[in-house]
Order: C-alpha cells, then structure tokens, then sequence
C-alpha cells in the first residue's frame, strides 16, 4: 500500500514560461512592476470567458447562467461577466448597485438574503428587480413598501427543502436553517402572497456550494425540481423562475479533483426534459459564483524574510489572513489543508525544499501553507496563492492590525 501524500490538483490554467507564472499573458514578475505594489489580487478575464463557454457547451440550452456577486464583487469582473451570462444575484444593496451599474437588465437581477433592510427592499422594488423573500415577515414588509411606493414588488420565494446537497462544502438547506422558508410554510405563503397582490415569479431552492460530486448535485437537482413542481400547485400563478442554485465546486486542497461538468449538464438535460409539462413557464436558473471565478484569480504576496525555526524553514510574506482568509484555514475548515501554493517566479525552481509560508500579522492563525513543498525561495520572490478568484478579498477581515488593503487587477 502506497504512503504517498495526496498532492494538490494540476493548477494548469496559468502558463509558466522560463519558471516564471502567466497571468493574462503576463509574466508575474512584470505584472508585480505594474501593479506597483504586493500583496495584490490578480483576475484573469479570458478564463473567465472560458469558464462561461465550458458551462454553455455543456449545460442544457435553455438553462440561464446567473453570476453570484458574492463570490468576487469587483465592479469590473461583474461588468466582464455582465457581457457573458444571464442575469446577476446580488446578497445586499450594496451589490445591487453594482449589478444595476454593469449594465445587466434589472429584470435579470435576483436579491437573496435572510435580514434584507427596509432600505434594501425599496432600493431592490425601485429598481424592478426580483426579490427572493426568505420570511413570511419579510412578504409583509415588501408588500406595505409597494403600497406606499405605487408599485408591485417581483418576488420569488426562497425554499429551504427537506433535503441537503450531500458532500457539499457548506449546506445551505434542510434541518433548520437561516435561510429560506421551510419547504412545508411555503404552501401557505404562496396563498398570501396572492392576497397581497405581489408580482409572484417563482422559487429559488439551494441546498448546497462547493460539492465536487457530480451525482451529488444531480441528487440534489432532481429533488429541488420534484419540489418546485409540488409546490407550484399552490402558486398564484405560473411559475415562470425557477431558480436551482448551484453548489457547482472547485478543487482547492489535496486529493481534490474537477468536478464533472459534463455529467452534470447531461443529467440537468434529461431532468428538465421530464418536467417541462409541469412547469412549461419556468425560466430555469443556475446560480454560479465561485466556479465562475474562483480559478482565474490568484492572490500575490512577496517574501519579506526567511528565518529558520527549530529546523523548519518560514517564508515570512507581507501579505496574509488579512487578506485571504479562505486561504488561512480560517473561513470555514474543520481541519486546515493547504490551497495548491507555489513560488511565482521560479515554478519548479532549481531546489525544493518544505517550508511554512506565513504573513506579518501577531497571531499563529496567519497561515498561508503549512509544511508545503515548493521551490526554494528567497527574500523578494513572490508567493502565489492559486483558487483565489471567489471569496477572498470581501471575504477577509481587511482592517485587522491596520495593514493596507491589498489591490484588485483583472488582466
């Protein structure tokens, strides 16, 4: 029986040319002048027009591709991918007007989340976008809006199924949860909704991100279908959105691999063919923000010193959990693993050598890679951290200790 180490998935989507990384065509160490300064996000516009192709081959025709703002909010990634999907889903009003600026048709653009403001709903009814409604309460709240407004709000009601998205890396439905109605509330909603005169469009079930699986996820679609299907017995009017989520992952720590998408495009294919007499008016959604994004983005940090510890070797970088904190093993890891992590400039390297690569804050948790094999480096080298398009910077608690935020390119 073999004892060798699960290793980390091939991270071929940047070319290295001369030992040295590719971001857009660029090499990395040229790409650190322009910038001017470490540590630095960098996001590669053609992968993520791959990314979208890829999806466009392989999911069913008539499916919309929708982009999750939350994963990756730079205004112009979301312009880039305004150009190439759907519709857009925003988690706040903040996001919102980032969708409205990207030039995306309002209609095309959902609101979901479980503390929407009274601010948040009028700004979202203004605008003529749809709005997933996650309470009871909150149906009545957007209700009294469009009264005293002269409008009626579009509104779609988020489920919270019976059943979880097995594998996935974070579940977002079945037991109790914080998100969406229970899938048994619903059938009365859909009656007040009615009374109340909202502009009923249909459903957003989700029950799971980052799952690998592709029968997982298939699991989960013919599920989320079956009980959209029952559940618009009960609407107000036709179901003309049907939005399934996504939970579509990417491979980040070792022993990962790809996930199928093309039997997941096969499996929706044949699932939605079965159901278009049920729901004949449903606008089928997939709703995608990390595997959108999450692969043509890397994070930069330089390596400021090197010192040995008791015989282990620390790469000591101005850039950290600050800034990454997926990356620390602090956003949602019950055990840390170490994101695929390498020497930017110099690949392979003429040496290899295991080392502890950590940031400048005063805590242990400032963790990048913990006893990773990579290739000797030195004191101004850059360390790339790879998977780094989705949930990084917005995801990082940026003011801790003070440091400077760090800067967003898209190449």
């Amino acid at each position: 029986m073999s004892n060798a180490r699960p290793t980390h998935a091939p991270m071929t989507q940047f070319p290295v040319v001369n030992d040295c990384l590719q971001v857009g065509g660029i090499p990395l160490t040229e790409l650190a002048r322009r910038v001017g300064r470490t540590p630095f996000y960098a996001y590669d516009r053609s992968l993520i027009t791959q990314r979208v192709k890829l999806l466009r081959k392989h999911l069913p025709a008539e499916v919309h591709l929708h982009y999750a703002i939350k994963a990756n909010p730079m205004p112009e990634v979301v312009r880039h991918l305004a150009a190439l999907v759907d519709g857009l889903d925003v988690a706040s009003a903040g996001e919102l007007r980032i969708a409205l600026a990207s030039g995306m048709a309002p209609g095309a653009i959902s609101f979901a989340g479980p503390g929407k403001t009274d601010a948040e709903l009028a700004e979202a009814t203004a605008a003529g976008i749809v709005v997933n409604l996650e309470s009871e309460r909150e149906m009545e709240r957007i209700a009294v809006l469009g009264r005293s407004h002269g409008s009626r709000p579009r509104v779609a009601v988020r489920v919270n199924p019976d059943f979880e998205l097995k594998s996935s890396g974070m579940k977002m439905g079945g037991g109790p949860k914080q998100f969406g109605v229970d899938a048994e509330r619903v059938p009365a909603m859909l009656a007040r909704i009615g009374q109340l005169g909202l502009d009923f469009q249909g459903f957003h079930i989700f029950s799971g991100s980052q799952n690998l699986r592709a029968d997982a996820i298939t699991e989960a679609q013919e599920k989320t279908i079956e009980l959209a299907a029952k559940l618009a017995e009960h609407a107000p009017s036709s179901v003309r959105l049907l939005n399934i989520g996504g939970g579509f992952g990417i491979p980040y720590f070792p022993g990962e691999r790809p996930l199928d998408i093309a039997a997941v495009g096969a499996n929706l294919a044949r699932l939605l063919d079965g159901t278009k007499g049920r729901l004949p008016e449903a606008r089928v959604v997939i709703e995608l923000g990390r595997y959108l994004v999450g692969e043509a983005g890397i994070y930069v940090c330089r390596v400021i010193d090197r010192k040995i510890s008791r015989g282990q070797v620390f790469l000591i970088t101005d850039g950290g959990l600050h800034h990454h904190l997926a990356a620390s093993g602090n956003f949602g890891q019950v055990i840390r693993k170490n994101y695929p992590v390498v020497v930017g400039n110099r690949v392979v390297g003429s040496k290899r050598e295991v080392v502890n690569v950590v940031g400048p804050l005063c805590t242990p948790l400032d963790l990048l890679a913990d006893g990773m094999e990579m290739a000797e480096a030195a004191v101004g080298d850059l360390v790339v951290v790879f998977q780094s398009g989705a949930y990084g910077l917005t995801a990082s608690p940026t003011a801790f200790l003070s440091h400077p935020a760090p800067a967003e390119i898209l190449v």
